[in-house]
């Protein structure tokens, strides 16, 4: 008999895990699989069969947890600043100028950490804030939970929430193994420590590995697998697929033009979308570019009310607000709390299959829509000297630096260059194809059919 326990911390992980085919390839390996989720139980009604739902009760940090939670991660960042201007800028993100107490906190952890960061330091500010916990009510209910439940293996679809930590304390514990999947392609290079320390990972490539295997000097290879992600995995599932025509239909597009698709990041890291939806539409407006749609795709992570004057200004643009609902306020994470429903999938796939280029701000979106080889640009058009926000830094992070130098999308810095890429897109979108196929294949090492098949079988091989 074998026990999988899935641990679902957010939104995105419930579309990865839940709107996929894992969970039922999870119930074929093992013989009882219980999700304990940080979102509200009720949000899983419809989508299980055998499984069952534990809801965690809400883990909030205090000022201990924090500090040596603050500690470890800054150290982790200044340990593997040089070369790496992801990191670095990072690092410098995490300053901090307030009059508060974490805002001093934070400079005394800076300067501290500037002499004190060796991989050993790390460990030891991950066993302090380890700690400050563990006496902690609800991180003794997560103990009992564990004890109850008898897991042969505990899966975390994140690797990243601070709010975790407790429940992998508590594994360690019980001696109960431990597996994380790595979130995004820029967790490793380019983002700060891990919430805890886990005994298997699961990666989406093979160059992913080897991020893992530099940043994390202690892991073993032998327990690191190359996987690709369950992210994409929806675009190979048909219960998700629809006609050109429902495309058209769906958004209320001329099926007689092209379609660009516009994809919004959030407010923290794409604060140009606005200029750059302008740019394109203007230039429609003066037919600088014929015979196109504008579709916009806001971020799920965040309300799209930023945008509301573009609808007067713009009627012609079409808009896609993902149909991510809130589950639940107040939580240290809200933006975690946002759930996907099936008919967003649905609408995204259709999106990316039927739209004929994209245009977005670096963001993973650009893999999206090259799983359907569909041209990629990337505007950047904000430098240190020109008074906008300064996104053509983002260009230096190591996953960024792969795009650029794999040729894979047509990175813009100004509007001129926008338009040209455009016109060249729309009338030849055959054009990069070789090099985008070559970012997808170092990106994500494994063919999208078959995902989650493969991600149960090795956590029953782990457990």
């Amino acid at each position: 008999m074998k026990k999988l326990g899935i641990v679902i911390t957010d939104g995105v992980g419930f579309r990865n895990f839940i709107l996929s085919d894992f969970l039922s390839e999870a119930e074929k390996q093992f013989d009882e699989v219980v999700i304990l989720s940080c979102l509200p139980a009720s949000v899983y009604e419809g989508f299980l069969q055998r499984s069952r739902v534990i809801e965690l009760a809400v883990f909030q940090e205090k000022f201990p947890t924090w500090f040596f939670r603050k500690a470890k991660e800054v150290a982790h960042l200044q340990l593997h600043k040089h070369n790496n201007f992801g990191i670095t800028d990072n690092l410098n993100t995490n300053k901090s100028k307030a009059k508060t107490p974490r805002g001093y906190a934070t400079r005394f952890i800076f300067k501290w950490t500037s002499i004190f960061h060796s991989e050993k330091n790390i460990q030891n500010y991950t066993k302090l804030q380890q700690q400050s916990f563990k006496n902690n009510s609800i991180v003794k209910d997560y103990r009992a939970i564990l004890e109850r439940e008898k897991f042969d293996i505990l899966f975390f679809t994140h690797q990243r929430p601070p709010f975790i930590a407790p429940l992998v304390y508590q594994a360690e514990q019980l001696k109960i193994k431990t597996a994380s999947f790595i979130f995004s392609w820029d967790n490793l290079a380019s983002k700060g420590r891990m919430a805890a320390n886990f005994d298997y990972y699961l990666v989406w490539s093979d160059l992913m590995k080897e991020e893992l295997l530099h940043f994390y000097k202690k892991t073993q290879s032998q327990n690191v697998e190359t996987v690709g992600t369950p992210q994409f995995e929806p675009y190979v599932l048909e219960r998700y697929q629809t006609t050109k025509k429902d495309f058209y239909n769906r958004f209320n597009l001329d099926s007689s033009k092209k379609t660009i698709c516009f994809s919004c990041g959030d407010i923290s890291t794409s604060k140009n979308d606005e200029l750059y939806i302008t740019s394109i539409a203007q230039a429609i407006q003066e037919n600088k570019i014929q015979n196109v749609n504008l579709l916009v795709r806001t971020s799920p992570a965040e309300d799209p009310i930023r945008f509301e004057s573009f609808v007067k200004k713009f009627p012609f643009v079409k808009w896609n607000h993902p149909k991510w609902h809130l589950a639940r306020t107040g939580h240290q994470e809200e933006w975690s709390q946002r759930i996907p429903s099936k008919e967003d999938v649905t609408d995204l796939r259709s999106i990316l299959e039927y739209s004929d280029l994209n245009i977005n701000m670096l963001s993973t979106m650009s893999l999206d829509f090259m799983q359907f080889d569909k041209p990629v640009i990337n505007p950047v058009f904000g430098n240190k000297g020109n008074g906008l926000y300064y996104d053509q830094r983002f260009l230096e992070y190591p996953h960024i630096k792969n795009v650029v130098s794999f040729k894979a999308t047509r990175i813009v810095t100004n509007e001129e260059e926008l338009i040209d890429a455009v016109k060249l897109y729309i009338t030849h979108p055959e054009t990069d194809a070789k090099n985008r196929k070559q970012l997808i294949h170092l990106q994500i090492g494994r063919p999208l059919k078959g995902t989650s098949e493969r991600i149960a079988a090795i956590l029953r091989k782990w457990s």
